[in-house]
């Protein structure tokens, strides 16, 4: 896997993010250095597994379609003699 990279705008975002949930839940201050640091741990550390999820998320999401176009393509078959 590639190591996860986030542009300028995502960085600065989720360090916005990291710094609104230290605010409001730990009642502490960051600065943006030590909260892209945070960031940047987490993909580093952490980041396989979200990663992980979303493949495996895709990958059901995918077979729930693919069964469903069996399912389709099964219903327009027409009546032979021949079994399947």
């Amino acid at each position: 896997m590639k190591p996860i990279k986030f542009s300028k705008e995502e960085t600065k975002a989720i360090v916005g993010e990291i710094q609104d949930y230290f605010r409001d839940e730990l009642d502490q201050d960051i600065g943006a250095i030590p909260a892209e640091m945070l960031m940047m741990f987490f993909a580093d550390t952490m980041g396989a597994y979200f990663y992980n999820r979303g493949v495996y998320d895709a990958q059901a999401a995918l077979k729930e379609r693919m069964d469903s176009l069996h399912d389709d393509l099964y219903a327009l078959e027409q009546k032979t003699r021949h079994l399947r």
